[in-house]
Parts: C-alpha cells; sequence; structure tokens
C-alpha cells in the first residue's frame, strides 16, 4: 500500500496523498512544508533592507508629523534631524580614515498632554527600522521585584522578528525617564532600586556595548539562552514631564539676576512658559546622574498647550478627536454635527482645569456618552452638539468627575 514519504502515513489514514517521481506526499505534510516555507519567507521579508529605504528628508519628516501633532515645532525639528542623521549613519561604511559619525541621543521634556509619546508614536508609522516605545516606571535594578533594564532591547528584538542585525539599528523610546529620578541627595538612607540605580544600569545601553538579552523578557535565569546585541548604533530618545522643573530653572535664572539689570534681565524671562529655558543643570537638580545626561547630549522641551492649540488639536490632524467621532457615528448611518460654540466650550473646560490634549477625549466622552448609548437603537439619523447640550451633560456628570480629579 502506498504512504507518505515523510511520515510514513498509508493511503486510508489520510485524505490526500500526492504521487510523485517514486515518492509521495499527504496533505498533513504539505500543510507543514508550507507554513516552515511562509515562516522563512516573512523572518527574509522584515529584515530591513536600509538598501531599498528612500531615505526621507528633514523637512519632509516634519511634514508627516505635522498632519498628526499640532504645534511643537522645534521638538518636532530636532526629532527629524535626529531620525534623519540615525539613518545616515546607519548607510555610512567606516574605513580607517574617514571620520566616524556617533549617535545623538535626545531628551524630551514637557509637561503631561503635550504630545510626547504622540511624537513617538507617530515617528514610529513612517519608519522603516525596528522601533518600540518602552516604560522606565516598570524598571528596576537587578536582583529586585521588576524588569531589568536589558527588557528595553527584548522589545526591540520583539519589534525587528528576532532580526538581531536590524535591531542594532533601531530606534528606542524610553518613555517616563523622569520616574527614574534620583529620590534624595543622600543615596545611604535607603536602596533606591528603582532610581539612580537604574540610571546607572542605562548608562553602558546608551553609550553603546553589547549587552546580553533575554529574548522572552521577565527575570534573567542561569540556564536561559541569551541573545547579544551591540547597542551601538541604536537611537535611544527618552522623554518625561519632570512635573516640578519650573521651579529648579526659576532658581536658577534668578540666581544670576544681580545688580541694577536685575528689573530688566527678569522682565524678558516669560513665566508661563519656563520650560523654553531648560539647560544640562535643571536635569541635574532634578535628580538625573550627570553620566545619562552626558549620554543624551540633545536636550528640547515641549510647549504647554494654550487654547488656540487645543482648538486645533480637537478637529486639524489626521486622527483628530471630532474626526474619529464622526467615524464612529457614520458607521450607524448617523450624521453627527459639532457647533463652533460646542467645540470652543470643551476647549474652555480642558484649559480651565490645565486638563492638556488628553484631557480634550475624556471631556468629549462625558458628552458624547449618552448619544453613543441610544442613538444606535432608537433609529435617529442626525444630531447636532451645541453650546448647550455639551454644558448640559458636562454639568449632570462630568463636573463631578473632573472635580475630584
Amino acid at each position: 500500500m502506498d504512504k507518505c514519504s515523510f511520515c510514513g502515513r498509508k493511503k486510508n489514514e489520510v485524505d490526500l496523498l500526492i504521487a510523485g517521481m517514486g515518492a509521495h506526499i499527504c496533505d498533513k505534510c504539505i500543510e507543514q512544508a508550507h507554513a516552515i516555507v511562509e515562516e522563512e519567507f516573512n523572518n527574509k521579508k522584515s529584515s530591513f533592507d536600509l538598501k531599498s529605504i528612500k531615505l526621507l528628508k528633514p523637512v519632509q519628516i516634519k511634514e508627516f508629523l505635522d498632519k498628526y501633532v499640532i504645534g511643537q515645532d522645534h521638538a518636532k525639528k530636532i526629532l527629524s534631524v535626529a531620525v534623519y542623521n540615525h539613518y545616515k549613519r546607519l548607510g555610512q561604511k567606516i574605513d580607517e580614515e574617514e571620520t566616524e559619525i556617533e549617535k545623538s541621543n535626545i531628551i524630551l521634556v514637557g509637561p503631561t498632554g503635550t504630545g510626547k509619546t504622540l511624537l513617538a508614536r507617530t515617528i514610529a508609522k513612517m519608519l522603516h527600522v525596528p522601533f518600540t516605545i518602552v516604560d522606565a516606571t516598570v524598571l528596576t535594578e537587578a536582583g529586585y521585584v521588576g524588569e531589568d533594564i536589558e527588557s528595553l532591547l527584548t522589545r526591540l528584538l520583539q519589534a525587528a522578528d528576532y532580526n538581531v542585525e536590524a535591531a542594532e539599528k533601531g530606534i528606542v523610546f524610553i518613555d517616563e525617564i523622569d520616574k527614574i529620578a534620583r529620590k534624595g541627595d543622600n543615596p545611604s538612607i535607603t536602596r533606591d532600586v528603582s532610581g539612580e540605580g537604574v540610571q546607572q544600569g542605562l548608562l553602558k545601553l546608551l553609550e553603546g556595548a553589547v549587552v546580553n538579552v533575554p529574548p522572552q523578557g521577565g527575570r534573567k535565569h542561569p540556564e536561559q539562552k541569551m541573545i547579544p546585541v551591540n547597542t551601538k548604533n541604536i537611537l535611544f530618545v527618552c522623554g518625561g514631564a519632570f512635573d516640578g522643573i519650573e521651579r529648579k530653572i526659576a532658581q536658577r535664572m534668578n540666581t544670576k539676576v544681580v545688580g541694577f539689570n536685575a528689573v530688566e534681565h527678569t522682565s524678558s524671562i516669560d513665566r508661563n512658559n519656563l520650560m523654553q529655558y531648560i539647560a544640562p543643570m535643571d536635569l541635574k537638580s532634578f535628580g538625573l546622574i550627570p553620566e545619562i545626561i552626558g549620554r543624551l547630549p540633545v536636550l528640547t522641551y515641549l510647549d504647554p498647550l494654550d487654547a488656540d492649540a487645543l482648538r486645533r488639536i480637537l478637529t486639524e490632524p489626521k486622527n483628530a478627536i471630532v474626526k474619529q467621532y464622526l467615524k464612529l457615528f457614520e458607521l450607524d448611518n448617523i450624521d453627527l454635527v459639532f457647533e463652533e460654540d460646542a467645540l470652543n466650550y470643551v476647549v474652555n473646560i480642558a484649559t480651565e482645569y490645565k486638563l492638556g490634549a488628553r484631557g480634550l477625549r475624556s471631556i468629549c466622552e462625558t458628552i458624547m456618552v449618552d448619544a453613543m448609548f441610544e442613538m444606535p437603537s432608537n433609529g435617529s439619523k442626525k444630531l447636532t452638539i451645541t453650546e448647550d447640550y455639551a454644558r448640559d451633560r458636562i454639568e449632570k456628570i462630568g463636573m463631578k468627575l473632573l472635580k475630584a480629579s
């Protein structure tokens, strides 16, 4: 009786047996072979071949960011140049006599809700190198409960489909970098396992070193097979709110105001946006160690969002909040209209409570929740959001929530 030349199953044990030149193969083996071929093809496909990439100029990168992020032109310019230079570094052929371009890691400082993480996510959409966003708050020193520093690179490996060569040319965005600031000036009082120790562990990653990375993340195990990753060509972008750093900036600027020109000097300072005067010494005062500041040479800031910026955020970006609601209602064949006065009211609430761009979504959700609950069932085909409608919903349930927060 004929049988499969691969698994040995007989003809009556399989659904299909295909004959070839002196051999047979069953349907089960065909399925397994197809899966193996597909996996190999996908691995080759995700190799991030830099030679085939069309290199975007900094102006083009910024134009892409403008579609999704309102304002923050200074930060966009810095990021666009950094990403462009990163691509150029990766394509550079190093000779003995040629000047080697070093990477310039970046640190973004700005209040919560101004768009630090959004900038990173938007850049990830257009990049052709592995990109990952990781959170610094879960990191602890080696040997303590929490994630080891090397777990940052595990995420990058996963983004690169475990292609080590591609991962070594990737970009890592470390969010909430301010949460690992040193808790006090005297480190001997308590063990700061999620502060200064984590900063010291990050030094080798930021500078460039061969790091043994656990492939699945989590705790290291003596018998676990590690993957060596060289971080020399990995670009690190760090972001943090650094809440309260304005006081450090104000103290530093006031110490320099001495003599008869004091009044003239202080009058030129914009006290509503002290973040624009940030300097590396302010980060040191906040609790970052000098060694890590030196490895993040490009320091830039994000402006706090004013009412005009919040108003534009509601409607202008490609994935604006209002556009999302219009699409949601369109899927139910409902025509949704937002009046100008209603949008201005939402902005006024967000400005009054200093909720930032994230607050716009929570306010809109409070206004829209009743309509989203009732209208898919009651057969209505049109909804107009007026200022009175918005105020009624906010005063009904939203104001209590806002005051509680």
